[in-house]
């Protein structure tokens, strides 16, 4: 059915997710912080990035035919609600004493289910609520929102944890999943996509429609698949880029270094938003993928604070060009009414690569590549007169081996002929003035 196209109506839900993402970012940096003083183990800290992301992931698909079959608002004012449900619980436990480590799992992997089923509406309601020309403009807000979650985030956690505790920031997050939902309530026109038979058709049927969408597209595949590889690399870095730097310093320090990291990631985000960019957007990706893995690997070199805080900017600077890449390339091949059951696909294959690095790195930092740079390790009198020896420097160690991975990967994506094809469409459609939609990574 015919939508209200209208920006206002979307910078309204922006400003409700744009919130529940810093309350996200603080309490992921608190908890993580809380998992690592308790254990001072990477893999403590890992299994609570693990456990806020997978249960998202796992069920996006299923959420996606949720947001094709019903009112894209009430799905996300359930999921917000259900993800601040997960985080009461962790409260609870932490106001009767000092929770136990399993309390704290179980509350992120109930939050994170919840998300699974909000994060595909949302996606969805923009192009409810958006023209074609204001898809660029979307995806750099967007953008802005989730480097909140390193800009703001960390910084006010800091500052929250070193004056208050992390019962407050708890109940600042579920005070932010509020905040979601009165703004998404504002919006009282219906949010769905004109579907046909959707009481007849089994839900199996509907996710098997999106998976073929997706898989029968060559370039829309492989982009994905390259994705993936990325995001397992770049998986590593949000792991174990506390521990790293807990190793060294404080948890103010590491706050105030993500923070200042994310002004990179807020800084290309808002220029994206206000200028052209041109049609080169394989191009676009392929620099910025090279620029983020130079910057990863740069970021593993040194315990320098000043010299980690910089390759960090320039690292998270580079995302934004990705992801706008990537949603130009996509976004104009998937119709309305697929957008909820596709997007949950592509989330769940495009940061598959995730679920892997956060599965697997703690105990390679614990196990394998901190012993190798510790006191007597077989790599202290060779890479260890390069990056450095000591605790943590095992964890740099994979920052460079990961970034030169990224590097490899952005060389080869270049050459993909079905990638660049899709950037042929992409101007073609553009060109046309026909309506293709989609939304970012």
């Amino acid at each position: 059915m015919a939508q209200d196209k209208s920006f206002s109506k979307f910078l309204t839900v922006w400003s409700g997710q744009f919130l529940s993402m810093v309350g996200s970012g603080l309490t992921g940096f608190a908890l993580g912080v809380y998992a690592f003083e308790r254990t001072q183990m990477a893999t403590s800290t890992a299994l609570v990035i693990l456990l806020s992301f997978v249960p998202s992931l796992l069920l996006r698909p299923f959420g996606g035919v949720l947001a094709d079959r019903f009112d894209r608002r009430l799905m996300m004012i359930i999921g917000d609600l259900g993800s601040a449900i997960g985080l009461v619980f962790i409260l609870a436990f932490m106001l009767l004493g000092e929770p136990k480590l399993w309390h704290i799992y179980v509350g992120m992997a109930v939050s994170s289910f919840f998300v699974g089923i909000q994060n595909p509406a949302y996606k969805a309601s923009i192009t409810d609520l958006l023209t074609e020309e204001q898809y660029s403009k979307a995806s750099g807000l967007n953008q802005l929102a989730e480097s909140s979650r390193f800009l703001l985030s960390p910084f006010l956690a800091g500052i929250m944890l070193y004056h208050f505790n992390i019962e407050t920031v708890l109940i600042a997050d579920i005070a932010t999943f509020g905040l979601a939902c009165l703004a998404v309530l504002v919006i009282k026109k219906r949010m769905e996509p004109s579907r046909r038979d959707t009481g007849t058709v089994h839900w199996r049927k509907e996710l098997w429609e999106g998976w073929m969408t997706v898989v029968t597209n060559r370039g829309v595949f492989l982009l994905i698949l390259i994705i993936s590889l990325v995001t397992f690399f770049l998986g590593f870095l949000q792991t174990l880029i506390g521990p790293m730097v807990l190793s060294f310093a404080d948890a103010w320090t590491l706050g105030a270094i993500q923070s200042v990291c994310a002004v990179g990631m807020l800084v290309s985000s808002l220029l994206i938003g206000v200028i052209s960019v041109g049609r080169r957007y394989v191009e676009i990706l392929a620099a910025g993928l090279i620029a983020s893995g130079v910057a990863l690997s740069l970021l593993g070199m040194s315990t320098n604070v000043y010299f980690i805080t910089a390759a960090g900017f320039v690292f998270l600077a580079a995302l934004p060009f990705v992801n706008m890449s990537c949603d130009v390339l996509v976004r104009r091949n998937i119709p309305n009414e697929k957008q909820g059951r596709v997007w949950g696909i592509i989330g769940i294959l495009s940061q598959f690569g995730f679920i892997v690095a956060y599965g697997i790195s703690g105990p390679l930092a614990d196990h394998v590549f901190n012993p190798l740079l510790e006191a007597g390790g077989p790599l202290v009198s060779s890479v260890g007169q390069i990056i450095g020896s000591g605790p943590g420097r095992g964890i740099g160690f994979m920052f460079v081996i990961c970034g030169l991975y990224v590097v490899i990967t952005a060389m080869a994506a270049v050459g993909v002929r079905s990638i660049r094809a899709l950037a042929a469409s992409a101007a073609v459609e553009t060109g046309a003035g026909r309506d293709r939609v989609g939304e970012p990574f």
